[in-house]
């Protein structure tokens, strides 16, 4: 997984949180319900098809 700054991992985690509390499919087997919660999960597992264009 590439290394992203505190900002980056906090954009991606919450972007992916709204994308789940949207109705967007779940990429991890977890007994959570919290979007949010969700999403940490899949960010420590590394499947949020999400990536970070830099200049």
């Amino acid at each position: 997984m590439e290394s992203y700054t505190r900002y980056e991992r906090a954009r991606i985690v919450g972007a992916r949180s709204l994308q789940i509390s949207m109705g967007a499919p779940v990429l991890v087997k977890t007994d959570k319900i919290d979007p949010l919660e969700i999403a940490l999960v899949e960010y420590q597992k590394g499947v949020i098809p999400i990536t970070v264009k830099r200049s």
